[in-house]
């Protein structure tokens, strides 16, 4: 039986996930005790857990897991059963490599065939290689980057780690302060005995720099010190600077009669990537945030607020030009530059030029959009929560031109002039909703852009692939899978962010089902079901779960990919699983 102040306090979010977002009762077991107690006392769910004591906390995190505090694994490399035999690291910046979120600058998320290693005909025979468990990891939603032969990941178990790509044994394990859910980034460092560093942001707004061969850490700073600030798109790294998107949880919080809402602004900061110091900061809504009215019970509300920047930034060094995209406003009315793209000065982060898509999108968690809102939800009309979650696409047509491509949570694809800001063509991919239309982004190659589409919740007719001409915005082909009939509920939304090489584009559904596509017309060459329990090369017992957040990452014939994403309706899971062509 739920504790009572499981139903005062929790229960009208959870208990009702389809209409809030929140993880339901079945999610919230799948997650250790520990994330959840850290989420009630320094996470996302402090304000509504406020009137519990600490004692309260613990016996609600022990009730919704389903087992005791500290009753998982601490996760150092130490506690391991593979540990690597020493070796340097060398250079790892030469020989194939995905580095980062989006494996170049301009966030493609398209691996050429030479670094690939993999192409359309070998993949039907992809294989399970090895399995790593990720200790007291309840979601596993940090992309994987592979560098030098190395494999860097995070996570929400408290660890970062450092893997030998091909057999998965364990170089390193670094502490963080909060759950990591940023790729990493290395580059080579400057001064001192280091050579190369990794970079990486964590869910407190925490920024990282290690050593890249011992995980040792170089200097850390505070990107926000807003208490919501968190860091979710992975940092961009460019001779010797290092620039980092910043997103919040404010509106999870908003709906509280008692918080003041809102204050946090989206931003972008420059790092000197070797000792940490602060060159500049944009915000995305140049207005600080100010008094705007109070609510019956005394609450002082502020705006502007919102516009957070969830996937990394998109560089241009060519042009000395920095894109990111925003997601929704948190206070009315919606600022111009919430879900917006927005070009910045690389240099000294000046904004060149804005462009809002959507207008009026002011969203608060648990804010109602029909009938009257409490009083702390916007008054004028609850937005449609149709946010950009990920990265604009930079890449160059054929005539010469420019192109940013982006998908937003509407289910509209869109094309834009990258000079001028200007629209050149947008297209529906999807139906959109608040759990999204497009989420974590797609991929693009020399001439089309790989649109999956999540419209969840809608059961079986949820998800979907598109293909689309960079030129013109033409739909070229449009799928939907079908399906698995393994005994679990279908869920073939397509959250996740796309990958692709030549030939081929593989994108993952929250049913956990792994597919690849072939880039020609959209048929399936491949399908792996990453829901079941492994075996795993460290001696952590793990099991996959829904795929969303990362794409897979593909390097010199292998194919690497986390599952176990449990928010908004996914499967929990913990396991990296890596792939060979037999």
């Amino acid at each position: 039986m739920a504790p009572s102040w499981y139903t005062e306090h929790c229960a009208s979010c959870h208990d009702r996930p389809d209409s809030t977002r929140a993880p339901d009762r079945e999610a919230l077991m799948q997650r250790t005790p520990d994330s959840i107690y850290a989420a009630l006392t320094t996470g996302p769910m402090q304000v509504q857990a406020a009137a519990l004591s600490d004692a309260q906390k613990r016996l609600l995190a022990t009730f919704l897991a389903g087992r005791p505090l500290g009753s998982g694994r601490s996760g150092h490399a130490d506690e391991m059963t593979n540990r690597c035999a020493p070796r340097a690291l060398g250079n790892p910046l030469e020989g194939p490599m995905w580095n980062g979120w989006g494996a170049d600058l301009a966030n493609t998320r398209f691996q050429p065939a030479a670094a690939a290693g993999l192409t359309a005909a070998r993949v039907p025979a992809l294989k399970l290689k090895w399995a790593f468990g990720l200790p007291n990891v309840s979601s596993a939603f940090s992309q994987p980057s592979v560098i030098g032969g190395r494999i860097y990941v995070g996570g929400d178990g408290g660890f970062v780690y450092s893997l030998d790509a091909a057999t998965g044994c364990v170089y390193w394990s670094a502490p963080t302060k909060a759950a990591v859910r940023t790729a990493i980034s290395l580059g080579p460092i400057a001064g001192g005995s280091v050579r190369h560093a990794v970079y990486f942001g964590d869910l407190q707004a925490n920024v990282y720099a290690l050593d890249a061969e011992t995980g040792r850490e170089i200097w850390t700073a505070r990107a926000d010190e807003h208490a919501w600030a968190r860091i979710t798109g992975a940092p961009a790294l460019h001779e010797g600077r290092l620039y980092v998107p910043v997103s919040s949880l404010e509106e999870a919080v908003g709906v509280h009669p008692n918080y003041e809402c809102c204050t946090f602004r989206g931003s972008v900061v420059a790092y000197d990537a070797s000792t940490g110091r602060q060159i500049w900061k944009a915000y995305a809504i140049p207005q600080a945030p100010r008094p705007t009215r109070k609510t019956s019970v005394g609450t002082q509300l502020y705006g502007p607020s919102g516009a957070a920047i969830w996937g990394p930034p998109t560089l241009d060094p060519a042009r000395g030009l920095l894109y990111v995209a925003t997601g929704d406003a948190y206070s009315e009315p919606a600022e111009a530059s919430s879900d917006a793209i927005i070009a910045l000065d690389l240099e000294t982060g000046d904004r060149k030029w804005s462009k809002q898509l959507s207008a009026r999108d002011v969203w608060v968690v648990g804010c109602p959009q029909t009938g009257t809102p409490p009083e702390n939800c916007p008054q004028q009309g609850v937005g449609p929560d149709f946010d950009f979650g990920s990265a604009p696409i930079l890449r160059t047509l054929a005539n010469g031109l420019r192109i940013l491509t982006a998908g937003q949570k509407s289910g509209i694809a869109w094309g834009l002039d990258a000079e001028r800001g200007e629209v050149l063509w947008e297209r529906r991919v999807g139906r959109g909703s608040t759990q999204g239309g497009v989420v974590w982004g797609p991929a693009a190659d020399d001439g089309l852009a790989y649109f999956a589409t999540n419209d969840s919740p809608a059961g079986r007719d949820a998800g979907g692939l598109s293909a689309v001409d960079l030129s013109s915005g033409r739909v070229v082909w449009s799928v939907r899978p079908v399906c698995l009939e393994n005994g679990r509920p279908c869920q073939p939304a397509q959250p996740a962010a796309v990958t692709a090489i030549p030939g081929v584009v593989f994108s993952g559904s929250l049913d956990g089902v792994l597919r690849a596509y072939s880039a020609d017309d959209g048929r399936i060459l491949w399908q792996y079901d990453t829901v079941r329990d492994y075996a795993t090369v460290n001696g952590v017992q793990a099991k996959g779960g829904g795929l969303n957040g990362p794409g897979p990452v593909v390097v010199n014939g292998m194919m690497y990919v986390n599952s176990g994403y449990s928010a908004i309706g996914g499967i929990a899971g913990n396991v990296l699983l890596a792939f060979g062509a037999e």
